[in-house]
C-alpha cells in the first residue's frame, strides 16, 4: 500500500519547482531572445511567451488565462505581437532562453548531473497525471513535445506543473470572490506575494486602482488600516491555498510520498544555486 502524502507536500515541491520555472523570465536571455525577434517591450514578451502555446489568441483570452493583468495593458499589446513574432518562433526563443538561462545559474556541471535527469523524470511522471478540463494554459503547454536535453525536458515538467497549479488557483480565488487585484493586493500582504511596487510596474493597475482594491477588502474586513491581513484576511488566504493544494493533488499523489520527497529535495537544491547566482531581483517579493 502506497504511503500517504504528507501534509502540504504537493506545495512544498511546487515551492521549489515554480521559482525554477519563472527564472526565465527575469533573465536578460529571454530579453535577448525577444528582442533579436522584434519585441522589445517586456510586458509584450511576456504575455508572448507564456500565450504561445495556445496559438495567435486575442487580448480577452490572455487576460482570462493570466487573470491578475490590467485588460487594457494586455491589449496594448495583444494580439499585436503575434505580427511581429508568431508563436512557433516565440516558443524556439523561449525554449532557448530557457536553456541559457539555466546554464548560467545553475553551471554546465549542474546541467549535466545525473540529479538533472532523476528530476526530470521526476517531474515528468507527476505531470502524468495532470487533468486538462478547465485548464487552458496547462493544456496548451501539455500539447508541446517534451525537449530531449533533461535540464529542458525538466524546465518543461515544471511548466506543466506550474501552469496545472496555476490554472486550478483561479478556480480557488474565483471561488474566495476575489478579483484580479484583490487577488494581487492579498498575496502581497502575507509577505509572500510580489512587493506592490512590482505589482504596478508590471501589472498594468494605477496607484488608485490599487487603492481602491485596498479600500474593497478594508470593507469585507480582510484588510486592516495599515493594509495589513486581518484574521479573517488570513484565513481566506489559507482557505485558498488550501483550496489550490486540493485542485493540485493528483500528480502529486501519482508521484508518490517518496517520489514528491526526492523531487523536493533536487528542486530545493537547484533554486538554491539559482538564488545564490542572481536570477531574482531583491525587491520582488514581499509588503513594501
Amino acid at each position: 500500500m502506497t504511503p500517504p502524502l504528507p501534509e502540504r507536500a504537493g506545495r512544498r515541491c511546487h515551492n521549489m519547482i515554480n521559482p525554477l520555472h519563472s527564472t526565465h523570465y527575469f533573465s536578460p536571455d529571454l530579453e535577448r531572445e525577444m528582442t533579436a525577434l522584434g519585441v522589445g517591450h517586456p510586458r509584450a514578451a511576456y504575455f508572448a511567451v507564456r500565450a504561445a502555446a495556445m496559438g495567435p489568441v486575442g487580448a480577452g483570452v490572455v487576460t482570462a488565462a493570466f487573470y491578475n493583468f490590467s485588460p487594457e495593458l494586455v491589449a496594448r499589446h495583444v494580439p499585436e505581437v503575434w505580427k511581429t513574432a508568431p508563436p512557433e518562433a516565440v516558443l524556439a526563443a523561449r525554449t532557448r532562453a530557457a536553456d541559457a538561462t539555466l546554464r548560467r545559474l545553475l553551471g554546465e556541471e549542474a546541467v549535466a548531473a545525473k540529479e538533472m535527469t532523476e528530476a526530470a523524470e521526476l517531474a515528468l511522471r507527476a505531470a502524468e497525471a495532470c487533468t486538462r478540463h478547465a485548464r487552458p494554459l496547462y493544456s496548451a503547454h501539455a500539447d508541446l513535445p517534451v525537449p530531449e536535453e533533461p535540464h529542458l525536458a525538466f524546465w518543461h515538467a515544471t511548466t506543466l506543473l506550474r501552469e496545472h497549479r496555476g490554472d486550478g488557483h483561479l478556480t480557488a480565488l474565483l471561488r474566495a470572490e476575489l478579483d484580479p487585484l484583490e487577488a494581487l493586493a492579498t498575496h502581497s500582504a502575507t509577505g509572500k506575494g510580489m512587493s506592490p511596487r512590482w505589482v504596478l510596474a508590471t501589472r498594468g493597475w494605477s496607484q488608485e486602482d490599487w487603492d481602491a482594491a485596498c479600500e474593497r477588502l478594508r470593507e469585507r474586513g480582510l484588510l486592516d488600516s495599515a493594509g495589513e491581513l486581518t484574521e479573517a484576511g488570513t484565513a481566506l488566504r489559507g482557505d485558498v491555498e488550501a483550496e489550490t493544494d486540493r485542485l493540485d493533488r493528483a500528480p502529486y499523489e501519482h508521484l508518490g510520498a517518496a517520489g514528491v520527497a526526492r523531487l523536493t529535495e533536487l528542486a530545493g537544491a537547484l533554486l538554491t544555486r539559482a538564488l545564490e547566482s542572481g536570477a531574482f531581483p531583491e525587491d520582488l517579493m514581499g509588503k513594501g
